[in-house]
């Protein structure tokens, strides 16, 4: 118990937790663009930029920054679970010893797992709060009114019980995974790498890691963008398909991403269009 509420366990959630914020911070504008290129499928503009300057010139200069405070809130509550329950577990197992790759990998998900179930609630209201006031292309997206992170919380479990907020849970659970996707290809560059140069410099380590980590998100992509949908929640559905978090649901709006992507993926020689919806 000593080493789960130990101060070395704070001090990493505590880093964390700050860290994710000023990255977030700087690259909000981008995020904003990401989660309307998600949500509202019937934009024509595709690159960020121009979704950008839609944004700009229809809802004003700081539209981009909209829901900043909800998502830095819940930024900052779900990487301080994610590593404190990540440091705490790991001196709970590893015990003085020598930590392995394969041990930080189960560590790791656990970890993912108990962030997931803890700090979904927060997600979903603060992307339905980001989203409030967006000029919409989709005529099936149900405006909201919220009037702050309370009140959001307050209407969803009133008007649509309090399992709404864990809308989305499951593709969250399976988005843990997207580390594991992102070490399993790194290693596997690394190795490459290796068989022509005896050691790597940190410009190497810096590129292969990019490419694995855009390897991953590019993976796992389809599901991020379910996510969203399932967390935002306002998208008009059949009478019969009204629980949002179904597995009916989440199979049908994974088919129709996956099927919209592979649309965009031109015949050979051609360009992949894949990266504008990225």
């Amino acid at each position: 118990m000593a080493s789960v509420l130990s101060y070395e366990s704070l001090v990493h959630a505590v880093a964390g937790a700050v860290g994710s914020m000023t990255a977030m911070t700087v690259f909000f504008p981008l995020d904003t663009a990401r989660l309307r290129l998600q949500v509202d499928e019937k934009r024509k503009s595709k690159t960020t930029h121009m979704v950008l300057l839609e944004i700009i010139k229809e809802e004003g200069l700081l539209a981009p920054y909209r829901g900043w405070f909800p998502v830095i809130s819940s930024l900052c509550c779900s990487n301080f679970v994610y590593f404190y329950t990540f440091n705490s577990l790991k001196a709970v197992w590893v015990k003085g010893q020598h930590s392995t790759t394969a041990k930080d990998l189960v560590v790791g998900f656990v970890a993912g797992v108990v962030n997931v179930l803890l700090t979904t609630p927060l997600w979903v209201v603060n992307t339905r709060l980001k989203l409030q006031g967006a000029k919409f292309r989709n005529e099936d997206i149900v405006p909201t009114n919220y009037n702050g992170i309370i009140d959001a919380f307050h209407q969803i479990i009133r008007d649509e019980g309090i399992l709404a907020l864990w809308n989305g849970t499951f593709p969250s659970l399976l988005l843990v995974f997207n580390p594991a996707i992102q070490f399993m290809f790194y290693e596997g560059l690394k190795r490459q790498l290796l068989k022509k140069r005896m050691k790597l410099s940190s410009v190497d380590v810096f590129i292969i890691g990019a490419i694995a980590k855009a390897i991953a998100t590019t993976v796992t992509y389809p599901l991020q963008t379910v996510q969203s949908i399932l967390r935002f929640g306002h998208h008009r559905l059949n009478p019969e398909n009204r629980t949002l978090g179904s597995l009916r649901n989440i199979l049908y709006l994974l088919h129709q991403r996956v099927r919209k992507i592979s649309r965009n993926i031109q015949l050979p020689g051609q360009k992949l269009q894949i990266w504008r919806n990225l």
